[in-house]
């Protein structure tokens, strides 16, 4: 007697890693968003994935989804069949010899103010390079570091708990800014203790700069008059120009090329705060040609930016920038 045998329908990487997204965020809005997909795309790419393998992967419990047995058994499936496709395009990366290939690099959000000028001059000498740029706040790269789906990571206060590679490969000086027109703007040497008496804006905490720069004041037994806690750079730039507080904010987020504007940096005792930008990977984890060739080629643009960015700490409660 024949049995009869069902016929498997193809499954494609595509889908898997759509399935992957739904599966990560718990959602299929979340999923579309990141994938840039249209809603109805991912559901469509989750249904054939389900029907391939002849089972429910999602459940859906009032307003929330949630992984089936087959669907968490094939979560772990395909988190294995990625690793192997990463090799695979790992040894195909070294046999084109650097000609092709896809760089995948995630980075917090106050980088975003010098990665894309030095993606720009490494994407003209490898032209067939293909970059895929991730930014976001120090949390949301922290769970992509530790789900592995980069190549490298760029942050300023790499993750103590986390088994990790760091390299530091520029300075990221922490500075105290306030309004051009504010009566600390010019004067010199500051006394830290002045700053006391200052309301300030500060990022959320979690933040790489908001962590550096409460570590920094705790190892004095300084608190300060924390005014507002906003969630972005330009947030705080705006604030402080209008003369609602000062701020403490990464050098490199003001802008090198500004050199006059509404805010000033003050020359406070003790700033600034001696930090660097470190590029991160897991540890053990093999970097691809790609992502090996970026990496050296960070630690020689970024000595270069290190002396453009000189002249601005040097001058630090003189020069009026942004």
């Amino acid at each position: 007697m024949n049995k009869k045998v069902r016929r498997a329908l193809p499954v494609t990487l595509h889908q898997l890693r759509v399935f992957e997204a739904v599966a990560r965020g718990g959602s299929f809005t979340r999923a579309a968003e990141q994938l840039h997909l249209a809603q109805p795309t991912v559901s469509i790419q989750v249904r054939q994935l389900a029907e391939a393998v002849g089972m429910p992967l999602f459940e859906q419990i009032g307003k929330k989804i949630f992984l089936t047995d087959a669907g968490r058994a094939l979560q772990d499936s395909s988190g294995e069949l990625f690793d192997v496709w990463e090799r695979f395009e790992m040894r195909v990366a070294d046999l084109q010899g650097m000609k092709k290939g896809t760089l995948r690099l995630s980075t917090v959000t106050t980088a975003k103010y010098f990665v894309p000028r030095l993606l720009g001059p490494f994407c003209k000498r490898y032209p067939e390079i293909d970059v895929r740029l991730e930014v976001g706040n120090r949390s949301s790269i922290v769970e992509r570091l530790a789900r592995n789906e980069d190549d490298l990571y760029i942050m300023g206060m790499p993750p103590r708990q986390m088994d990790i590679v760091k390299h530091p490969f520029m300075e990221n000086p922490l500075v105290v800014i306030a309004p051009v027109d504010h009566p600390l703007a010019g004067r010199r040497r500051i006394p830290l203790a002045r700053l006391a008496g200052e309301s300030f804006l500060l990022r959320e905490p979690g933040s790489g700069t908001r962590m550096a720069g409460d570590r920094f004041l705790r190892d004095r037994t300084m608190r300060l008059d924390v005014k507002m806690e906003l969630g972005s750079n330009e947030a705080i730039k705006q604030a402080v120009a209008g003369g609602l507080g000062l701020a403490l904010l990464s050098l490199h987020a003001l802008g090198p090329e500004a050199t006059a504007g509404s805010l000033a940096v003050l020359d406070v005792q003790g700033f600034p705060i001696r930090r660097s930008w470190y590029t991160v990977y897991p540890a053990g984890k093999r970097l691809s040609v790609v992502a090996h060739a970026f990496h050296e080629y960070l630690k020689e643009q970024g000595a270069q930016l290190r002396m453009e960015h000189q002249g601005i700490a040097s001058q630090a409660g003189t020069r009026q920038i942004a």
